[in-house]
């Protein structure tokens, strides 16, 4: 017999399917409960509403935006390692556009808020580019700086360029949109290089 916690991830696991293909319209307590086999009402179970439901799909998501880009860019230098994780991030926008979406762009009540929240660690994502930035300072390899205020500066850069594409704002395909992408970081993180 399914235990609790089996229950909630099949649930879980039929959202994300569902939110996936169709974006956070396509997740309502019905559909996601037909794709389990349960009850609408049954859901209520697990999740106290939808709005939670889709929260712990995007935290779920934060959570394994950041053990990949950690386990892609280990081992690298941190130069190496920065740009991978922006590469990273165009890759995870470009696969997966609604979870992307959710994790990055949706209005959030439990988004967290620069400056204590990311300072504080609480964002899996950026913390792994602000350790890469401070790394990248403490080896001489980016001018000594606020590194939070860094990372914040190149989220800010390549969010807005993958955001401006998504919206169809480029005439170029993906492939084009990566080429211009790479050399508007590199433009930014040369203007960062210590000297």
């Amino acid at each position: 017999m399914p235990t609790r916690a089996d229950t909630a991830q099949r649930i879980l696991k039929a959202a994300r399917r569902l939110f996936e293909r169709g974006g956070a319209g396509a997740v309502t307590m019905r559909a996601v409960a037909t794709a389990v086999g349960l009850t609408p009402m049954a859901i209520y179970r697990h999740f106290e509403n939808r709005d939670a439901l889709l929260a712990r799909i995007g935290e779920d998501s934060f959570e394994a935006i950041a053990r990949h880009w950690d386990a892609r860019a280990r081992g690298l230098d941190p130069m190496t390692r920065l740009i991978a994780v922006h590469r990273l991030y165009l890759d995870y926008a470009l696969a997966h556009p609604h979870l992307f979406d959710l994790a990055f762009s949706m209005t959030r009540r439990d988004a967290r808020r620069y400056p204590e929240d990311f300072q504080a660690r609480q964002s899996p994502t950026l913390t792994v580019v602000a350790d890469a930035v401070a790394d990248a300072m403490a080896v001489g390899a980016l001018k000594p700086d606020d590194a939070w205020e860094v990372t914040m500066t190149l989220w800010a850069h390549t969010h807005g360029l993958v955001v401006l594409y998504r919206n169809k704002r480029f005439t170029y395909d993906d492939e084009a949109f990566r080429r211009f992408y790479e050399t508007s970081l590199r433009r930014l993180v040369e203007g960062l290089e210590a000297r």
